[in-house]
């Protein structure tokens, strides 16, 4: 079976490992790519990174990027204009917290939902209330 694949984007190259162990407990066959750090494993991020982890997930499933920061959208963004020259355009940035979006996509991605689908799971993590 083919799944949406998860893109985890951060400052912290440490934030998006513990992440990801955390999400590949529920699911391990749903492809996830970490792009945290720069390129010389510091904080911030990096747009070859973020390339690199989207193609390295991308199937006919489509991706979808979490992020934790503002600048590490800008850089996302970038990524993605690389990717259109790639004629990779299935790739969607979700407006949602990393976490609680990221665990909701994993999750839906791994029933074999579309990537709309995963979408709206992630964008409902906005509101979620935890007490």
């Amino acid at each position: 079976m083919e799944y949406v694949g998860v893109v985890l984007v951060s400052h912290s190259p440490e934030l998006v490992k513990g992440l990801k162990q955390l999400l590949s407990q529920l699911n391990p066959h749903v492809p996830i790519a970490l792009a945290g750090g720069t390129d010389e494993e510091e904080i911030g991020t990096s747009v070859d990174k973020i390339h690199s982890a989207i193609k390295s997930v991308c199937s006919d499933k489509g991706v979808i990027v979490f992020f934790d920061l503002g600048s590490a959208l800008i850089n996302t963004e970038l990524a993605m204009e690389r990717l259109a020259e790639d004629n990779i355009t299935n790739v969607h940035i979700a407006d949602s917290p990393l976490v609680e979006g990221a665990y909701a996509a994993l999750v839906e991605s791994g029933c074999g939902s579309t990537l709309e689908e995963v979408i709206k799971v992630a964008r409902e993590a906005k509101s979620l209330v935890k007490i």
